[in-house]
């Protein structure tokens, strides 16, 4: 991930696990270094993440493990560039969360406001990001898919699987 308009933001290493409807899915072990300038630390869990075909979010499912620090994060990013077996997009701030005793918030409205005026995200990637926001917002809190714990279970156990084989 990046921030806009350039500067670099979250990076780590990933296994790809496959595709479907939804879009790429990616395997990031427990202890996997994640980092950005300033910051990084070692996943806490098995984690899965849901890069979709063409959608403004990137989706990270942390299942059922008791180290988890929430169950769902969505990150408000522009639409992912897959560039050989790197994916790039933009973090935009807005963040959607299911914390793990099932509340679901927006994060960042802040960030995303003051990065909007002092970066000049242009009209129409604030509105892209804002519309995207709602939406995934509605689709968290309704459970629906591929929100939902069902779609990304399989992907996750699976992979927890070959982690172990």
């Amino acid at each position: 991930m990046q921030k806009w308009p350039s500067a670099p933001h979250w990076e780590y290493d990933a296994h790809w696990l496959g595709a479907d409807g939804h879009g790429q899915w990616l395997g990031i072990p427990q202890g996997e270094w994640l980092s950005r300038p300033g910051a990084g630390f070692h996943a806490q869990c098995d984690q899965v993440v849901l890069v979709p075909h063409d959608a403004w979010w990137v989706a990270t499912f942390y299942g059922d493990d008791r180290e988890r620090p929430v169950d769902v994060y969505v990150d408000i990013a522009t639409p992912a560039v897959w560039e050989g077996d790197t994916v790039r997009c933009f973090d935009l701030d807005l963040d959607v969360i299911r914390g793990v005793g099932g509340r679901v918030w927006v994060d960042d409205e802040d960030e995303f406001a003051a990065h909007r005026r002092d970066w000049g995200y242009p009209e129409e990637m604030s509105s892209s990001a804002l519309e995207s926001c709602q939406w995934v917002l509605g689709m968290v809190e309704g459970g629906a898919v591929p929100f939902d714990d069902a779609t990304f279970a399989g992907w996750l156990a699976g992979y927890r699987a070959k982690l172990r084989a």
